[in-house]
């Protein structure tokens, strides 16, 4: 055989690794985005204007502008500051934007895309640790056609959670510490939600240890929160309060009494049922993550994922207002993907059809102000 010919056969196995994931990426975000370009032609507004809205106003003025130096005085709207967001996103726009001197929003679009992108190929190699290619392929359609994967279009930091968690729990499977531990530190970075990481990798860690004396696994959960901990820093020599992330919370977003959430949510439901919008969907998703939980809780093939999700849940239940929101769902993606995977084919397809119907819903819902992502 040739080098020519053993590099076209190199090629077109590595072609063959790629394809599926982002194949089927690809086809979401551009269903995604034309959705969102129908809407926005008939409310006469350009594609951007949903792209940038929400959340990926204040990461696009970290990006450009950096982090003011104290939370504006009252509370609700106008105390709402850029010290209420973690930094890895804007960061990465901010050196994209350095190399390409493109638009703001262009790099945001940029850099969620080849995050999302690569991220879909790695938690598809993850999930082919456990399953076959079409059961890993329904497993990532699930995520890439959840309820809110409309914020995979949008610069927000969902498409990093699904290229560093996927990246984490790969590397854990595979014993990588140092680049479990990496990943780790990257996921801590870009929420708080991301914590939530830490605990897999304490689980694989111990596992190792005990198992095997192998100390070295001990290197990803001493490296998972190093990114909030820099935050934080960052945050105490720049506003003079290491928990200044939290007091910007408090004051512009997450009023009320901490781990009422869900039972408010719940009881605005009960009472409201679909005329107010957020709570029911918070209060359905719920539902739905608990019977996911059921699920692979019996049968999922990877325990340590299911502690990762255990921390994302909590953090939603912990809120006073965010309860599980289908967002939050998305963040906790692991457990979509391994239920996708293992559920029997009937109740996939079940499941899949009502996703891509919750999906288009709450895709137009995003455009007003009936629904936050």
């Amino acid at each position: 055989m040739t080098e020519e010919t053993e590099g076209r056969t190199g090629l077109a196995r590595l072609w063959s690794q790629v394809a599926p994931a982002l194949g089927l990426y690809a086809f979401a975000r551009v269903s995604i985005v034309l959705l969102l370009s129908s809407v926005a032609r008939a409310r006469n507004y350009d594609l951007g204007h949903y792209l940038r809205g929400w959340d990926g106003k204040w990461y696009l003025l970290i990006a450009r502008t950096g982090y003011v130096t104290h939370i504006p005085h009252g509370s609700g709207n106008p105390a709402q500051c850029d010290l209420g967001f973690f930094p890895l996103l804007p960061l990465t726009i901010r050196g994209v934007h350095a190399i390409t001197h493109l638009g703001w929003l262009t790099c945001g679009e940029i850099t969620i895309t080849v995050a999302g992108a690569a991220g879909a190929v790695v938690l598809w190699h993850y999930l082919r640790t456990f399953v076959d290619e079409s059961a890993a392929t329904r497993g990532l359609a699930l995520v890439l056609f959840s309820p809110a994967a409309v914020v995979l279009s949008m610069v927000y930091s969902e498409s990093f959670f699904l290229l560093f968690v996927s990246l984490t729990l790969l590397s854990l499977q595979r014993r990588w510490w140092l680049l479990a531990g990496l990943s780790a530190a990257a996921t801590s970075a870009l929420d708080p939600v991301g914590i939530a990481i830490a605990l897999p990798c304490l689980w694989a860690g111990v596992s190792a240890v005990r198992q095997r004396r192998e100390w070295r696994a001990l290197l990803a959960p001493v490296m998972a929160p190093l990114g909030m901990v820099w935050f934080f820093t960052f945050l105490w020599r720049h506003t003079g309060s290491f928990l200044e992330w939290f007091h910007a919370q408090r004051a512009g977003w997450q009023r009320g009494p901490l781990g009422t959430g869900i039972f408010y949510n719940a009881a605005k439901f009960a009472s409201h049922f679909f005329v107010d919008q957020n709570p029911a969907l918070k209060s359905l998703s719920c539902l739905l993550a608990f019977g996911l939980v059921w699920w692979v809780w019996r049968h999922g093939p990877d325990f340590s994922a299911l502690t990762y999700v255990g921390g994302v849940l909590a953090f939603g239940a912990l809120s006073p207002i965010i309860g599980i929101s289908p967002r939050l769902l998305l963040r906790a993606f692991p457990l979509l993907a391994l239920a996708g995977a293992t559920l029997p084919l009937r109740r996939y397809w079940y499941l899949f059809a009502g996703s891509i119907v919750s999906m288009s819903c709450l895709a137009v819902l995003s455009t007003s102000a009936h629904w936050t992502p």
